[in-house]
């Protein structure tokens, strides 16, 4: 039986995963792309095969992304400074032409054309084609004033059926964070924010923040702190005890507004553990931190 063993245990992987591929089956699932897990190639290549692993078994994964770091090197090579104002990039006029080539030209075909080397079926998605944003503010805690962004914008409404439509012909969705304002211009929007709203409009199963920290930790300098679940009812006092914080508090305060819409879990996974996502929706434990409504 000794030679069975390594097969055994892979069938009782599969096994552990069968009632969760059942329950999910059909299901939308929103996943954002995030962090400096986007810059290692492994960790990006094992989500993406991940994302074709879903959609072989009958989910529906959504993918919005990031690209904040390489919008950063971008912006430095081209003598453009870079500032946040509440986790929020301030985006001059010149801040918004370099985040909307990074997206377009860069990142989004190329996340498109590795789903496609594994075999799966994606289609690049602008936000500005499916996303209608207005101008954000944000409030000086100091003296109270708002704060313009600039070109950074906040979603107003989502075509839910444009998605849909790409979705229902077994195709993933790739999805870049802008908006087309009134104006017609573009906005830059945070890619968290972007798919919580996205998520909200398809009224998605699930959630999944892939990025570079393991999820919510009670000791930001403490990875073992990890806090497995969260309620929803929760997370004012963990806002109080400054535990979410910084960027991650437009990732909760959204989620928890994605929640609200009707979406039933959302997990925040560290992309740089090799096949996190499936470790997070097929297994019994999980591996990251799961909100949940109550």
């Amino acid at each position: 039986m000794e030679q069975y063993e390594e097969y055994i245990r892979k069938a009782t992987v599969l096994i552990e995963a069968l009632p969760y591929i059942q329950k999910f089956r059909g299901a939308v699932v929103v996943v954002k792309f995030g962090g400096s897990a986007m810059e290692d190639r492994d960790c990006v290549e094992s989500a993406l095969r991940d994302i074709v692993f879903m959609e072989i078994v009958g989910m529906k994964p959504v993918i919005v992304h990031g690209g904040g770091k390489e919008i950063s090197t971008q912006l430095e090579a081209s003598e453009i400074g870079t500032r946040f104002i509440h986790g929020l990039r301030y985006t001059c006029a010149e801040t918004i032409r370099v985040v909307d080539s990074v997206m377009h030209r860069d990142i989004n075909p190329r996340l498109v054309a590795s789903i496609e080397k594994y075999g799966g079926r994606a289609s690049g998605l602008s936000g500005k084609e499916i996303l209608t944003a207005t101008p954000m503010t944000t409030t000086d805690e100091a003296t109270g004033e708002a704060v313009d962004l600039g070109y950074v914008g906040e979603v107003t409404d989502v075509d839910a059926g444009r998605i849909s439509a790409i979705v229902e012909l077994d195709v993933v969705p790739v999805i870049t964070p802008l908006g087309t304002g009134s104006d017609g211009k573009p906005y830059n929007i945070n890619a968290d924010i972007a798919a919580c709203r996205i998520a909200e409009a398809l009224r998605a199963r699930k959630l999944v923040f892939l990025s570079d920290v393991p999820g919510i930790l009670a000791d930001p300098e403490d990875e073992r702190s990890l806090i497995s679940t969260v309620r929803m009812n929760d997370v004012d006092r963990l806002f109080d005890e400054k535990i979410i914080s910084g960027g991650m508090l437009p990732k909760i305060t959204s989620a928890v507004a994605a929640l609200n819409a009707g979406t039933n879990k959302v997990h925040l996974v560290d992309g740089r553990i090799q096949h996190s996502l499936l470790l997070e929706i097929f297994t019994d434990k999980g591996v990251g931190t799961e909100i949940v409504k109550g």
